[in-house]
């Protein structure tokens, strides 16, 4: 029922990303936006209203439906066709042409809210004082009617209370834990229908079906491992391989600077990886910088990738050539080299902590060899790399 105000609130909170503390309006189609911390809007909308806050007031007029999302909404504006509110405390106090759907701790209608079509109502307490034209449906703990329902109406509640003004014309179905009959001045007895609830029974109906007659997922089955296992050895294959194709000096460079220098390269590694990571709370911390988050994100798991890739291809081939390979094997040979060394390197996964640890330093291997080269690159060419005896690296 509140499926389209959920994806109204989710709409108009992602406006709001560029600056929690500015207040966002877009307009789309003839549809409004809006979004903000603390909102009081006055409204001349043809179309829909998305509006979402923690604080919201609207005032004015919208032709079509409106859509309310925050902590504590109060919609003053007069609705030409739906209203759909949702917040701990909910009120709303203009007309609604067609249909009302609000949820909350607290919902009220105030006397000048009439509904033109059905009322659907749900919180711990809910107050009526406003005329329904269409049906009025109402849950909660605490149900105050004191309006005037022309079609029927549906109470579930622990207490209802029924004002002066309270009249039902159609039809009255009430559940409660005892039965407790409305006033003649509201509605005629042989109109009125009770129903026994129990918190038990409340339960077993929220549940749609006993427990024990549910299906219970099931574990992946060896087939979908197997596949799992098949396409993410596949993609990482396939990465590694355009990398190989068309920039083979590059990747033999960065290859062979994690195999003269592994300890260096795993240094390189974490600097590059925390700098990186660190620049996402730090972009985030400016209005100037929140649109970038999502691009340094991304470049987050772009270098995690890559690096793992290049670090398994580093590790492979080194093996591979321990067993005799040659030093400059085909571009085959190297991708069969990568292959083995994702292969082995992803069958440890199902091994706890031993297969993180091998794909973590993988990672870090590739992401250091990347940092050493950029930092070369800053930096210019400080000279020949020296091994532990201060000669030369043969790179």
């Amino acid at each position: 029922m509140l499926r389209s105000l959920c994806l109204a609130a989710a709409t108009a909170c992602a406006l709001a990303l560029p600056g929690a503390a500015d207040t966002v309006r877009q307009s789309n189609g003839g549809d409004t936006f809006i979004a903000g911390s603390s909102l009081s809007e006055t409204i001349d909308a043809p179309n829909d209203v998305f509006i979402a806050g923690s604080a919201v007031t609207l005032k004015g007029a919208g032709q079509g439906d409106v859509h309310a999302a925050g902590f504590d909404v109060d919609i003053e504006a007069q609705t030409g066709a739906d209203l759909y509110a949702a917040g701990a405390t909910v009120t709303m106090r203009a007309p609604v042409g067609q249909d009302l759907t609000a949820m909350g701790m607290s919902v009220r209608t105030a006397e000048a809210a009439t509904t033109g079509g059905n009322a659907r109502l749900m919180g711990r307490s809910v107050t009526i004082d406003g005329p329904v034209t269409g049906a009025l449906t109402a849950m909660g703990y605490d149900v105050i009617l004191n309006s005037r329902i022309t079609g029927d109406a549906w109470i579930i509640a622990e207490n209802i209370t029924y004002g002066p003004d309270a009249r039902i014309d159609g039809t009255l179905r009430y559940a409660m834990r005892a039965e407790a009959p409305p006033p003649e001045r509201v509605i005629d007895a042989s109109r009125v229908t009770f129903e026994r609830i129990t918190p038990s029974e409340a339960m077993r109906g929220a549940r749609g079906a006993p427990w024990e007659d549910m299906e219970y997922p099931m574990l992946p089955t060896f087939m979908t491992l197997l596949a799992a296992f098949i396409v993410t050895v596949a993609f990482f294959v396939v990465v590694g391989a355009l990398f190989l194709a068309f920039l083979p000096k590059p990747v033999e460079r960065l290859r062979r600077s994690i195999s003269d220098r592994p300890g260096m390269m795993l240094l390189g590694g974490v600097i590059g990886l925390a700098t990186l990571l660190g620049l996402i709370p730090i972009t985030g911390m400016t209005i100037i910088g929140l649109p970038f988050v999502p691009i340094v994100v991304l470049a987050a798991i772009v270098a995690w990738t890559l690096g793992y890739v290049l670090g398994a291809y580093a590790v492979g081939l080194r093996v591979w050539q321990a067993f005799g390979a040659s030093e400059t094997p085909s571009l085959a040979g190297r991708l069969l080299a990568l292959t083995l060394a994702v292969v082995v390197v992803a069958a440890l996964n199902f091994i706890p902590f031993v297969g993180w640890i091998a794909n973590y330093t993988l990672v870090l291997l590739g992401i250091g060899a990347v940092t050493n080269m950029l930092f070369e690159w800053m930096l210019g060419n400080t000279g020949p790399a020296l091994d532990v005896d201060m000669q030369p690296v043969d790179r």
